[in-house]
């Protein structure tokens, strides 16, 4: 296991690197980034699409695109630097990409389009702000061809924030991530070096509108983005593929520990029925061992990380078991959800008290081995900016007013996944 990178830059102010972080073009913006022949197509539909999201219409909405406000309130929040997933709609989508069901073979064509539109668009977006952003590009899983060709494409554009995996909820027509068919993704994922992201809200089925189908949502969701997991694993990707890199974003922390102690007894469990001669669970177990390779907790501890935004005090205490060279603290700025313009605050709430060099991992020097960020460079702009190691010993004792980040909500540590 690597040891956690510290921030050796300077001595009184913390490197933070946000690890979850939210971006896209306003509408129209888009068109310049599609190919001419899809122009047509994009003007029709843009006339008559509706913005289903608040949050996009608000006078607020340009924190997603604004480079240079953009900047400024990080800055101000205390953020030197970030990991830029997508957030606005991209060109031929019902909704945001990260919620919208896989396409149909009808709608593939200009979906794709879209996406390499956001794509080259992000590429623009993060040189504006150099060694300050990591963007992350998306794929469709449709066709795993096209895919490691914009994989390759925007590798080469400068996105260092790796790939973004589309989830494959129950019923997206879609063979499930353990499948081999993906193996040309993965491997040319570790070839480049890039890591997989998974962020929560991209796996989960369509489950209606009805305030019971929506409370659903909120509880299972997480969950169906922790399936990547055990799905990847289980599947034998990281054997296969080595240097793959797997990062879980924004799906909490607290569930790891628990999860691969029962991985690990499923995996264990399996292997051993399947050298027993015709038991009810030998079938079961054929052929893991070989097609696996390592066990769930060893692959994690090699290949693994985690997206913790906007940590719980409950999580950072189980920090040496999830691992602290996998935790990546991160605001999910500009969500509602997430700890601006109060992410100090988020961050006293979390870690304070705990031992320096672990902080200064978890808030910035594992993201910065993860994605590729130069922590000398960017921590003298911290040395202007980032929160005190005195201000971030000191424990919050309430929470800010106005704050609407579910750091600061009483009773998170209920959740079990």
């Amino acid at each position: 296991m690597s040891e956690p990178m510290s921030d050796p830059t300077h001595q009184d102010r913390y490197t933070v690197i946000s690890a979850d972080c939210h971006a896209g073009a306003d509408l129209l913006d888009y068109r310049p980034y599609l190919e001419s022949r899809h122009h047509e197509a994009f003007d029709d539909w843009a006339a008559t699409y509706v913005n289903p999201y608040e949050d996009l219409l608000a006078d607020t909405a340009d924190r997603n695109w604004n480079s240079g406000r953009r900047i400024a309130e990080l800055e101000e929040d205390g953020i030197v630097a970030e990991v830029v997933f997508p957030n606005t709609i991209p060109p031929f989508f019902p909704s945001a990409s990260l919620m919208a069901p896989a396409p149909t073979r009808e709608e593939f064509e200009l979906r794709w389009a879209g996406l390499r539109a956001h794509n080259r668009w992000l590429a623009d977006f993060c040189a504006a702000a150099p060694g300050r952003r990591a963007g992350v590009f998306q794929i469709l899983l449709n066709d795993v061809g096209l895919a490691v060709e914009e994989i390759r494409r925007s590798v080469e554009a400068g996105l260092t924030g790796g790939l973004m995996l589309p989830g494959t909820p129950p019923g997206s027509g879609l063979p499930e991530l353990y499948s081999s068919a993906y193996d040309p993704i993965w491997a040319v994922c570790a070839e480049l070096g890039v890591p997989v992201n998974h962020h929560a809200g991209s796996a989960s089925p369509p489950l209606g509108e009805e305030p019971a189908a929506r409370a659903v949502f909120m509880v299972e969701t997480t969950w169906f983005s922790h399936r990547a997991l055990w799905h990847l694993v289980f599947g034998g990707a990281f054997r296969r593929h080595p240097g793959l890199r797997l990062v879980l974003t924004e799906q909490g922390s607290g569930w790891i520990p628990g999860v691969l102690d029962m991985l690990d007894y499923y995996h264990s469990r399996l292997v051993a029925a399947a050298t027993k001669a015709e038991t009810a669970e030998s079938k079961f177990g054929a052929g893991l061992a070989d097609a696996m390779g390592k066990g769930p907790s060893e692959v994690w501890r090699e290949n693994c990380f985690v997206g913790a935004s906007f940590m719980r005090p409950h999580e950072a205490a189980l920090r040496d078991r999830i691992g602290l060279d996998k935790i990546m603290w991160g605001s999910d700025y500009p969500h509602d959800e997430g700890t601006h313009p109060h992410s100090r605050e988020g961050l006293r709430m979390a870690y304070a008290g705990l031992p320096r060099d672990e902080i200064a991992a978890m808030v910035g020097g594992n993201a910065a081995r993860v994605y590729g960020f130069d922590l000398e460079r960017l921590g003298r702009i911290a040395a202007r900016v980032g929160p005190t190691v005195q201000e971030l010993d000191e424990p919050l004792k309430e929470a800010p007013a106005g704050a609407t980040s579910p750091v600061f909500a009483p009773g998170g540590s209920v959740r079990v996944w």
